[in-house]
């Protein structure tokens, strides 16, 4: 569209590798979900050190807050997990402790309607292109603010670097497919060694004086079933025989289907959505149970 542009953020210079957030969760269960709360509580310059405090944090048990009872792999789905070819991580509430579209709400003064929205989209419960299209038009954010905000440094659940670093050792791809933006997951995948072409995420378009001018509807990941569309796109470009799909909510359950993910993990160590964990073939809560079944 004339006039207008696609703001990119740079893969690295937005986020400090100096220092880190430490983050200690809380848990709060309830009806329907649980919501684990991670708090900044200090900032330390050594990555090692951050590294063993992450590690040093205790997982939410399952029977606390689910009587759900995927949390035990069977043979078959552990077959599948340690032979997958690629794996695909959803990005907020999963990779990252944070839905990155409600703080960056939060940061513009539109947090409490857009994160009703995102509820809503993340269980199902609306379609995903309705709650996009009315979540940045609450937002109605500018480049700027855009711009201020990525000088945050993204804040990763515990456990995720390992993770990655674990399936590139064991020669598996790894993509991150989102719902998000692709102007805050670069920083992301920059952090973990992940090649910024292994994203399939949105983009916020900006018009020449950078006013919010909508969102690049082309992009599979912008509707219902785009990231359904993303693995299966995947999967016949490089034909691979076998991938999974990690998330946390029903888009990411949309991902297992015939020609698409073979696996569906559904990750509760940050936002438990049972309809959607109840359907999971796995269900865990810390990285660890993934990385200590990978031979």
């Amino acid at each position: 569209m004339e006039g207008l542009m696609s703001f990119q953020a740079n893969s690295v210079g937005a986020v400090s590798r100096k220092q880190s957030s430490v983050l200690m969760p809380t848990f709060s269960p309830n009806n329907t979900s649980s919501r684990v709360s991670v708090q900044p509580i200090g900032m330390v310059r050594n990555s090692k050190l951050f590294n063993s405090f992450v590690a040093s944090v205790q997982p939410l048990e399952a029977s606390a807050v689910t009587p759900i009872d995927n949390t035990l792999p069977s043979k078959e789905v552990l077959d599948i997990w340690q032979n997958a070819d690629a794996v695909c991580f959803d990005v907020d509430s999963t990779v990252c402790v944070d839905e990155g579209i409600d703080e960056f709400a939060e940061f513009c003064g539109a947090g409490k309607a857009v994160a009703e929205w995102t509820a809503r989209a993340m269980n199902g419960s609306v379609p995903f292109e309705e709650a996009l299209a009315a979540r940045l038009s609450l937002i109605n954010p500018s480049l700027k603010q855009l711009q201020d905000f990525l000088k945050r440094p993204p804040r990763l659940s515990p456990g995720i670097d390992l993770l990655v670093k674990k399936l590139k050792d064991t020669n598996k791809d790894v993509y991150l497919v989102s719902g998000g933006f692709r102007q805050m997951i670069n920083p992301v995948a920059s952090i973990l060694g992940i090649p910024l072409e292994n994203i399939f995420a949105n983009q916020i378009h900006f018009g020449s004086n950078g006013e919010y001018a909508g969102f690049d509807k082309n992009e599979p990941t912008s509707r219902k079933g785009g990231k359904a569309t993303a693995v299966q796109q995947l999967r016949k470009a490089h034909g691979y025989k076998s991938l999974v799909m990690i998330g946390d909510g029903a888009t990411d359950l949309e991902a297992r289907m015939p020609g698409g993910a073979d696996l569906f993990v559904c990750y509760g160590g940050v936002q438990l959505r049972e309809p959607v964990a109840a359907k999971a073939d796995w269900l865990v809560f810390n990285f660890k149970d993934l990385i200590n079944s990978l031979v």
